[in-house]
């Protein structure tokens, strides 16, 4: 299978599971920077291999075919990602771009060597469930968006949901990492704002930033512990 292809599939499984986003040819078009005819061409031909269902206008969604394909392949990115995390000190934007090159020329072999050497993890250093090599993924219930959190009650994050540098940079700069607990201030709905505070700092983030951010209950992970 291509870069392209493999790409294709990540993507609109990925976009499938980002609150607010959607899945048509022309979203991908633009997340994977091609024409919305070569997205369209991409789209029909996926879906003549089985891999999608196409329909004009409407969202691609994977076939279960299509989704083992693409959950394959986020497992040997996350795989990537745990692993250079471990071994070297370079920030979690950083990983996700060396692994976006090392992911398509790894084997389900070598994938699972690198499992094993990390000891089988469930997740990558950004709270990503890595998925077995069958492709299933672990579950996140009990995981939900800083948006949809109350406030006055604390919680640990579990899970930064980005790809983009300046949502991991501002997240190192505020201290907003893994197991992080954090002080849900205020929320203010019509206006998609959060005040969180970390530590003895306080920030304020919008709709958009806070439903990348995945946190559990704090008191469930005292009980857990």
């Amino acid at each position: 299978m291509s870069v392209a292809t493999e790409n294709f599939l990540k993507t609109i499984y990925r976009l499938s599971q980002t609150p607010g986003a959607d899945t048509r040819p022309g979203t991908l078009a633009g997340e994977l920077n091609i024409s919305n005819a070569a997205a369209t061409d991409m789209a029909r031909n996926l879906a003549r291999r089985g891999l999608i269902h196409y329909e004009k206008y409407q969202e691609l969604k994977l076939t279960e075919k299509g989704r083992t394909k693409a959950l394959v392949l986020i497992r040997k990115h996350r795989l990537w990602e745990a692993l250079l995390f471990r071994l070297f000190d370079i920030n979690l934007g950083e990983i996700h771009r060396e692994a976006e090159l090392l992911e398509h020329q790894t084997s389900d072999f070598l994938a699972g060597k690198i499992s094993d050497y990390l000891g089988n993890p469930t997740s990558d250093p950004h709270g990503d469930p890595i998925p077995d090599q069958e492709g299933i993924i672990p579950s996140q219930l009990s995981y939900i968006p800083v948006m949809k959190t109350k406030e006055g009650n604390r919680y640990i994050v579990k899970r930064l949901f980005s790809s983009e540098d300046d949502f991991f940079d501002f997240c190192e700069t505020n201290g907003l990492r893994i197991d992080a607990e954090i002080l849900v201030e205020k929320q203010y709905p019509s206006q998609g704002m959060t005040t969180l505070r970390i530590g003895d700092s306080k920030i304020l983030v919008n709709r958009e930033f806070a439903s990348k951010i995945f946190v559990s209950d704090f008191e469930s992970n005292d009980v857990e512990s």
